[in-house]
């Protein structure tokens, strides 16, 4: 019998949905590191189980999560429009969001923007858990879904049905990419993200490697372990290391263009051109009615 998403994230994050201070049965600690040990060997299909945590252990019992459905089964509700924009860092695609949600905001249209890894449910419990270093792949695929699954609840789901234009910077794609490279399961991720509505369009902005470095890397002069890849042990030096782990997500995002039809943007074109090319994709989607600007309003 497959395990919904909510039990399988209850029972393997239970304190995420209460908050990140929230203990793990069995334990008093309200400690967001002592959790998110507890966190990385309680994965199991049907049960919660304690296994180690080493890597490979996790990525088998990752693989045998049985899935609840494949991930596009749900549209969002028709009401509203969700457009997504993704990418690897330095491609731009931020930069466009914020433009887009200005002129959407000058048309009259409601707009509410999402941003990937925003939750303040898991944040606390992030930034521990990077700052000490405990963070295993799965342990990133769960958090991560476990933040997307209550902004899905509490922003983008009500913002839809209430007729709005939902702007999202990264969607399931971001973990359809970076999970994958960190060694989970492609299935499984799919699967773990069976319950995300469909967007109305996602774009993919494509943008060569070193074009995407070097705007990085000019502005960080320092990267941050993680985001730098080094828990993956591709290289001993950050910037190297970095340049690995962001072709592999390149690769992964090429992929999902011929697998979920993202339209591909040139992120090496002019701030306007693509701007100009993303407004004139959605125009024919926006919607004709409920243009008013509402108070429920994020950008």
């Amino acid at each position: 019998m497959a395990v919904p998403l909510s039990t399988h994230l209850a029972a393997c994050c239970p304190y995420a949905h209460r908050g990140a201070s929230a203990a793990v049965p069995g334990r008093r600690s309200r400690d967001p590191a002592a959790n998110l040990q507890a966190l990385g060997v309680m994965l199991r299909p049907r049960i919660v189980d304690r296994v180690s945590a080493v890597d490979p252990v996790l990525r088998v019992c990752c693989s045998r999560v049985t899935p609840t459905r494949d991930y596009g089964a749900i549209p969002h509700p028709a009401a509203g429009r969700l457009f997504v924009v993704e990418g690897i860092d330095g491609s731009g695609k931020s930069t466009q969001l914020t433009l887009l949600a200005q002129w959407l905001k000058s048309e009259g249209h409601t707009v509410v923007f999402t941003g990937w890894n925003s939750s303040p449910i898991v944040k606390a419990t992030t930034r521990r858990g990077k700052q000490r270093r405990l963070l295993t792949p799965l342990t990133f695929s769960l958090i991560h879904a476990t933040d997307f699954s209550d902004r899905i609840e509490r922003e983008i789901i009500p913002a839809l049905k209430a007729g709005a234009i939902v702007l999202a910077d990264r969607y399931v794609y971001t973990a359809f990419a970076r999970d994958v490279v960190r060694g989970v399961s492609p299935s499984w991720v799919r699967s773990l993200y069976g319950f995300a509505a469909v967007p109305t369009q996602a774009f993919y902005f494509r943008v060569p490697l070193e074009v995407a470095l070097r705007r990085i890397l000019s502005s960080r002069p320092k990267l941050k372990w993680y985001e730098a890849g080094m828990d993956l042990g591709l290289h001993a030096v950050p910037k190297e290391s970095y340049r690995i782990f962001q072709s592999r997500i390149l690769i992964e995002y090429e992929k999902l263009v011929q697998e979920f039809g993202l339209v591909v943007m040139d992120a090496t074109r002019p701030v306007e051109l693509q701007q100009r090319a993303l407004r004139e994709s959605i125009r024919p989607h926006l919607p004709l009615v409920g243009r008013e600007v509402l108070t429920c309003e994020r950008v």
